[in-house]
């Protein structure tokens, strides 16, 4: 092993609040000693180095001491910035706004999630009926001292009698189950552990979960996730008690569910061997004469759902002869394809999902990526174009067989959340509760444009910002994208971005390719050998609104997460000129070995694997970590990622950041935000968004030439 110490100074300037005039002091950036080591692995006959593979340990002294060097010099600049200060302020205050989730109805109670403002998580409440008190149900608040435990999926049993959750601690994947007894609110004995992409669902006393066998402690969020096994745990038992319902010891890395129909007569097990794809098993629990699962549709090619059951028949969501999804009713004794019958024939626009409620079928749709809600009967009559209050994104739209409303959401990029509650006879919908917020919606707008990206394909951009900018090239812009796993981006409302749009941004999101804003087709044409499409659209979004004169290189932001940050990790490489500043949060910017921690295998089927050498090809090409080129300007860069990342391992922005650090040979800053008893992002506290909100917008103003606009602070609106 062979240590290679690098250092690397860029420059920043520190410019005033009120001239926008560059001051005369410098802050030298001196970034952290890394060191090298000689690791090079071969792939297909091809050498590939390794240098910083020593930070993939994240239990290491050295991989911690050198996040803490990354994290102090990152700090260190951020707080040289004269208005981070109020871009914080000003962030709090938008923040601090009641947040309403929709309600839902479970025997005589309803229950929705309240955050009060600035509380690190929400709070479930429950009311008896709608007219009654509501009362505090579950608080995660008070399972952690900085609101880090966050509640996660839960379940009541069909007599009203149990609820079982299960809550997340410090962002990781891994979820610890318990039971409550709802009518006292008491915590009941059980315990379960080591739960991890589960659902809960209840069949008489008791529940189906899926979990893994316990990992040790040091690799438990790195160490590779295999045999998903399916548990039932009946109350009041311990969980070495729990049935083990299903294991496949033939397929380690395939995942596996099951959920219940409503009147829990079948049960669904669904297995998966990837993001894109899956297969169909049944329980009929009212034939005594089944004990095991039957095949109901085979897999991996396409993406079957059951929705619910008709009787002994099965309601089934397919994309099978079908990019753009139908819904068909199968019987189960008799699944083959031929004996399915259409009871929502495929249409242009995309079907998302559908839901039951009131004995009816609620379809949503996708009409350039915002929300068309349909009512049908549940033989496929249609029976009602649900109207919406214009272009943004509905949901909720699901209940009970006895229920007679049901409640939906509707947000949109400049307006935020509504809820209503709707009619199921008469089709009315009123507004149930809405939203007040230290803002005017009315002063914001959100328009769609389209344009034509490198080979021919139209493409979509939803744009929002302050009535009555002007059109000069000059606007500072961020533009979002996602791109892949057959995941939509539609509108949503988010006061961080509103928050960029008050200062004079424009906010742009990209439907790149991937997605599944327009069916299947659109995912293909996004994934494996064709990612590269995804990078085109990206790019080909950001030159179109140059052109357009809504910005221009020195203005324009790029952001994604996840495969977002994978997403910018390739845009700041491929055309590190474009750009002004890039925010790669946890991205997956190792594509030759993202396979080997967690579930980062369940990517395969999107991205591809370097262990095959046509995959390995373009993997390479494109892959953020081994595409930087030394003596190149980079855009300004803050990498963010967390230390309770198991979804996406830091290890990935660990090593892009070091390598990015030792190839840039500009002036602009590239730095990594480090978060700590954070993971992915979901659950992540109020406290934690702030200020990670607060450090972004604060990078990305400073490096964009603008300065803190003061004018609407502690105005209420």
């Amino acid at each position: 092993m062979t240590k290679l110490n690098h250092k690397h100074v860029a420059m920043g300037v520190l410019m005033s609040i009120t001239t926008g005039t560059v001051a005369a002091q410098q802050a030298p950036i001196t970034y952290p000693l890394t060191r090298k080591v000689d690791t090079v692995d071969t792939y297909h006959g091809k050498k590939i180095a390794d240098p910083y593979r020593w930070l993939e340990d994240d239990n290491s002294a050295d991989t911690k001491s050198w996040v803490d060097a990354q994290n102090a010099v990152t700090q260190n600049y951020l707080a040289s910035i004269p208005f981070r200060p109020q871009v914080k302020q000003r962030l709090e205050e938008l923040w601090n706004y009641p947040r309403y989730g929709t309600p839902f109805r479970e025997g005589k109670y309803y229950y929705f999630y309240k955050n009060d403002g600035l509380q690190n998580q929400a709070v479930l409440y429950r009311q008896e009926g709608l007219n009654g008190t509501p009362e505090v149900f579950i608080d995660p608040n008070k399972l952690s001292d900085k609101g880090t435990a966050a509640l996660g999926s839960l379940s009541f049993s069909k007599d009203g009698k149990y609820c079982a959750y299960l809550i997340a601690k410090a962002g990781s994947d891994w979820q610890e189950g318990f039971v409550m007894d709802v009518a006292s609110k008491q915590l009941l004995s059980d315990n379960l552990d080591w739960i991890k992409f589960s659902g809960l669902s209840w069949k008489g006393d008791g529940f189906y979960y899926s979990r893994y066998d316990a990992p040790d402690e040091k690799s438990k969020l790195s160490k590779k996730n295999e045999f998903h096994k399916v548990y039932y745990h009946k109350v009041g038992t311990a969980q070495e008690e729990d049935e083990l319902i299903y294991v496949d010891k033939e397929h380690p890395l395939r995942n596996a569910g099951v959920g219940l129909t409503e009147d829990e007569r079948f049960l669904i097990l669904s297995t998966t061997e990837g993001t894109s794809g899956n297969e169909l098993y049944y329980r009929d629990l009212q034939d005594p004469s089944q004990t095991g699962f039957k095949l109901l549709v085979k897999g991996f090619a396409y993406e079957p759902s059951v929705v619910e059951n008709v009787g002994d028949k099965l309601l089934l969501l397919t994309n099978h002869d079908a990019p753009n999804y139908k819904l068909v009713l199968i019987d189960p004794k008799n699944p083959a394809k031929e004996n399915w019958k259409v009871i929502i024939p495929e249409q242009k626009e995309v079907l998302q999902g559908v839901g039951t409620a009131g004995g009816k079928l609620f379809a949503s749709y996708l009409k350039d990526a915002s929300t068309r809600i349909v009512q049908y009967s549940v033989d496929g009559k249609l029976e009602k174009n649900i109207a919406l209050p214009g272009i943004g994104s509905a949901g909720g739209f699901g209940g009970k067989k006895e229920d007679n409303i049901l409640f939906y959401t509707f947000t949109s990029f400049v307006a935020p959340p509504t809820i209503y509650k709707y009619d199921i006879r008469s089709g009315k919908s009123e507004v149930f509760r809405k939203t007040e917020v230290k803002f005017n919606p009315a002063d914001y707008e959100t328009r769609q444009v389209f344009f034509t990206s490198k080979d021919g394909t139209k493409v979509p951009i939803f744009l929002s910002y302050k009535k009555g900018i002007k059109m000069n090239g000059q606007n500072p812009t961020l533009l979002y994208g996602y791109g892949g796993f057959n995941i939509p981006m539609t509108p949503g409302f988010s006061v961080s971005n509103l928050f960029f749009m008050e200062q004079g941004g424009i906010y742009a999101v990209v439907n790149l390719r991937g997605g599944s804003e327009y069916g299947e087709e659109w995912h293909k044409a996004g994934m494996l050998e064709k990612k590269q499409n995804v990078f085109d659209d990206f790019t080909g979004a950001a030159e179109y609104l140059i052109k357009e004169k809504y910005t221009s290189p020195a203005k324009l932001a790029i952001r994604g997460g996840s495969n977002g940050g994978l997403l910018v990790g390739a845009a700041m490489t491929q055309r590190p000129e474009l750009f002004k500043v890039a925010l790669p949060a946890v991205g997956v910017m190792d594509m030759l070995r993202f396979q080997k921690f967690t579930i980062g295998w369940a990517w395969v089927t999107e991205y591809g694997s370097s262990d095959k050498p046509e995959q390995f090809d373009y993997l390479v090409k494109y892959s953020p970590l081994h595409n930087l080129k030394k003596g190149t300007h980079y855009p300004a860069t803050l990498v963010t990622t967390a230390d309770h990342d198991d979804r996406v391992v830091p290890a990935h922005s660990f090593k892009f950041a070091s390598a990015l650090q030792e190839a840039h040979a500009g002036d602009n800053p590239v730095l990594i935000r480090v978060e700590t008893q954070a993971g992915h992002g979901a659950g992540k506290p109020t406290s934690k968004l702030i200020d990670e909100a607060a450090d972004v917008w604060s990078f990305t103003m400073f490096n964009l030439g603008m300065n803190f606009n003061a004018v609407n602070v502690g105005k209420k609106m």
